[in-house]
C-alpha cells in the first residue's frame, strides 16, 4: 500500500478486500518463531507460562514501540470523516472492548448491520469476523472499518484521507511515535506510507490485547461456578463443543497449529421462511459463499469476558446470558411477531449438534456464575490498554 496514490490506492484496496471475501481462503501468517522457539518473542505478551503464544505476521512483527502508537491511534477520533469517531468508540475498554449496544453507528449515521464483537485475544483467532471465512489476519481486518464503504464506519476514503492525515500530522506527540515505531524508516508518517503504518500499529495494538487472568485461569472460582463449568463441559448441554479450549473458542489457533479451518455455526436464531433463511443482510457464510447450506452459520466468539458484552449474538438481538442459554435449551429461537417471525428450532440448517436441554433454574444459575467466572477485571482496568489522550491534553487538538 505504500507505493499507492489517489485512485489507485483505493481501487487496489477494495480489489484486495473483494478478492479475499470472494475466494473463502484462510489467509495464514507467517511466524518469526521456528519450532524450539515458540515462546520467543520481542514483544512481552503478559500470558501464562502454559497459555501457547499467537502467531507474528512477518511483515509486521510485535513491538512494544508498535503497540504504543497503536494504543494512541486507536483512541483518536481524527482517524474519522467527521472526527467523532474512533476505534475505542464502538470497543470500550471496560466492556472487553464491545461496546454495549445492539448494533454501532459509524460516522455518518450508518448503523452497522452487526453487533461490535468483543477484542479479546483477537491474536489467537484464526478468524476475525462473525461470518466472512477469508479475514483471517488483523491487518486486513483493521481496513474494513477505517476505509469500508459497506457499512461506513470512519468513513476515510481516496478524497478526505491527505486531510485525515495531516491532522494526525499536526500532532506533535505522534512525530516520535511513529519514529519509535519504525526506525528503519526516513519518513514514517508521510503520504501512503503512514497509512500502511497506522494500520500496522494498530493491528499490533488489537493483537496484544491479552486476556487470561479471571478468577476461572486462577482457580479462584465459586463452588457454583464449579457446579457450572461441569455442566458447560457435559455432553448434555454440549458448550464445550463450539467454546473449548483456553480460548473457549473453536476458531483458535496458535504457534503450536499450522492450520486450522475457520468453523462456523448455525444455532438456529432465526427461520423467516421455514427453510432456515437468516434476515439480509445477516445470512451468516451464506453472504460471502453465497452456498446454501452456509445460511445462518457464524463464527464461535470467545467466551472470556462475555459476561461483560452483552446484547450477544452477531446482531445484538439476545439481551442477556440468561436469554442465550435459553435459546440454545430451547434447540434455537421462537419468535412470534415482529418483522422475523419463524421458529428457529425448526430449521433444516441448523448445526446437528445444537439440540435441546433441560435445565433447571438452580443450574442455570451455575452456569451463568461460571460464565461470569470467565471475567478478567484486570484486564478491563489496565492503564496498559486505556485512552492515552486523557493524560495527555496538550496533543488533544
Amino acid at each position: 500500500m505504500g507505493n499507492l496514490t489517489g485512485c489507485r490506492w483505493l481501487t487496489v484496496f477494495s480489489l484486495v478486500v473483494c478478492v479475499s471475501w470472494m475466494s473463502g481462503c484462510i489467509e495464514q501468517s507467517d511466524t518469526l518463531i521456528d519450532d524450539q522457539g515458540a515462546r520467543l518473542s520481542a514483544f512481552n505478551w503478559n500470558v501464562p507460562d502454559h497459555i501457547p503464544l499467537p502467531h507474528e505476521p512477518a511483515d509486521n512483527p510485535m513491538s512494544e514501540e508498535k503497540f504504543e502508537l497503536g494504543r494512541h491511534l486507536f483512541y483518536d477520533t481524527r482517524l474519522s470523516v467527521n472526527g467523532r469517531v474512533s476505534c475505542g468508540s464502538c470497543h470500550h475498554q471496560d466492556k472487553a472492548f464491545s461496546d454495549g449496544v445492539a448494533r454501532p453507528v459509524g460516522a455518518t449515521g450508518e448503523r452497522h448491520p452487526r453487533n461490535s464483537q468483543a477484542l479479546v485475544n483477537v491474536a489467537w483467532y484464526n478468524n476475525l469476523t462473525w461470518a466472512n471465512p477469508a479475514l483471517g489476519r488483523i491487518e486486513q481486518q483493521v481496513m474494513l472499518p477505517l476505509f469500508g464503504d459497506a457499512p461506513i464506519e470512519h468513513g476515510i476514503n481516496e478524497f478526505n484521507k491527505d486531510t485525515i492525515l495531516d491532522s494526525i500530522q499536526r500532532v506533535p506527540r505522534y512525530a516520535s511515535l511513529f519514529a519509535a515505531a519504525f526506525p528503519e524508516q526516513a519518513e514514517p508518517l508521510q503520504g501512503d506510507l503512514a497509512w500502511d503504518n497506522i494500520v500496522k500499529s494498530i493491528a499490533s495494538f488489537v493483537r496484544g490485547l491479552a486476556s487470561f487472568n479471571s478468577p476461572f485461569d486462577r482457580n479462584e472460582h465459586s463452588a457454583a461456578a464449579r457446579r457450572g463449568e461441569a455442566l458447560f463441559n457435559s455432553e448434555r448441554l454440549e458448550c464445550f463443543h463450539c467454546h473449548d479450549g483456553y480460548n473457549f473458542s473453536n476458531a483458535t489457533i496458535d504457534r503450536g497449529i499450522t492450520q486450522l479451518e475457520p468453523l462456523f455455526h448455525n444455532t438456529g436464531l432465526y427461520n423467516v421462511d421455514g427453510l432456515g433463511a437468516y434476515p439480509y443482510p445477516n445470512t451468516g457464510r451464506h453472504e460471502v459463499t453465497e452456498v446454501a447450506s452456509h445460511m445462518g452459520q457464524f463464527r464461535a466468539p470467545s467466551l472470556r469476558n462475555v459476561e461483560l458484552t452483552a446484547p450477544y449474538n452477531h446482531d445484538g438481538s439476545v439481551a442477556t446470558l440468561d436469554d442465550v442459554i435459553a435459546n440454545y435449551a430451547a434447540g434455537g429461537r421462537l419468535i412470534t411477531q415482529g418483522p422475523h417471525v419463524g421458529d428457529g428450532r425448526m430449521s433444516p440448517l441448523k448445526d446437528g449438534f445444537i439440540v435441546s436441554f433441560d435445565i433447571s433454574p438452580d443450574e442455570q444459575a451455575d452456569l451463568v456464575a461460571f460464565l461470569q467466572s470467565l471475567t478478567d477485571h484486570e484486564f478491563i482496568s489496565n492503564p496498559r490498554f486505556s485512552d492515552p489522550w486523557a493524560s495527555e491534553p496538550e496533543n488533544t487538538l
